[in-house]
């Protein structure tokens, strides 16, 4: 395990109804077949209390990545599943999943008795993804259309998180961190997976990411730079219960 930043303080057709059970009575009032059309959870009343992020949010300029065969050759998918050890039988949610490069794969990984939730905040977005997971029948997939701060997941679902080349395009990182703590299961972990330059060019440096990450109660398990990449990897496990949000601290750029 490397510490590098320091903290500053074949798709197959399976039959899965089994394995969403836990998730059924969150989903289902959301879902029209397999796309999910809005948010369940209900929000609080408009606060000011979560502190703005000292430093530029990139705007999302695309929900395409990389062209799916160039993230395949130089195993990028295979390399973040190995380092965040995901295994069958896991819940995963896919944040800011786009067209769904991560989902579609981590449907047959995750098997049967496992389930995957793809979400994200444009709802054309959403839209073709479904029609993906349609035909590709994944039927251990459901889709979820968040909010820019929040993601609406349910509560104590997750064994893992993944926050694929997004994070820097989210606005409030502390309000939408804040959320994401209720949401793991117990020894859950979310996945960072970003470029190490400025978020103004579609990137985290790392020192920011652990700062805003304890800021809201998480602590660093792994880092890990990505071959043949500026990318990398960071795993992050919550500790302690979660901070009031008005003493959040802001971290600087």
């Amino acid at each position: 395990m490397s510490t590098e930043p320091e903290a500053p303080s074949p798709v197959r057709t399976l039959s899965r109804r089994k394995a969403y059970a836990p998730l059924r009575r969150f989903l289902l009032p959301c879902l029209v077949p397999v796309l999910l059309l809005g948010a369940c959870r209900e929000q609080p009343e408009a606060q000011t209390t979560f502190p703005d992020p000292r430093r530029p949010v990139a705007p999302i300029v695309s929900s395409r990545y990389l062209n799916e065969d160039a993230r395949d050759s130089v195993g990028e998918f295979e390399t973040v599943v190995r380092l965040a050890d995901i295994r069958p039988g896991m819940s995963v949610a896919d944040i800011g999943a786009g067209e769904g490069y991560y989902t579609v794969r981590l449907s047959p990984m995750v098997g049967e008795d496992g389930r995957v939730l793809a979400e994200d905040i444009v709802p054309e977005t959403i839209q073709e993804l479904a029609r993906r997971v349609q035909n590709e029948r994944l039927d251990n997939v459901a889709l979820k259309l968040g909010l820019p701060n929040d993601p609406q997941l349910p509560d104590a679902s997750f064994d893992r998180v993944l926050l694929i080349h997004m994070y820097h395009e989210i606005a409030r990182p502390s309000e939408f961190l804040w959320h994401l703590h209720d949401d793991l299961k117990p020894g859950g972990s979310i996945v960072v997976v970003d470029a190490d330059r400025p978020t103004d060019r579609h990137g985290t440096p790392p020192r920011l990411l652990v700062c805003e990450f304890n800021a809201v109660g998480y602590e660093l398990e792994r880092f890990e730079r990505l071959p043949d990449s500026e990318s990398y990897f960071a795993s992050f496990k919550p500790i302690g219960p979660k901070p009031e949000p008005e003493t959040i601290p802001q971290c600087g750029a």
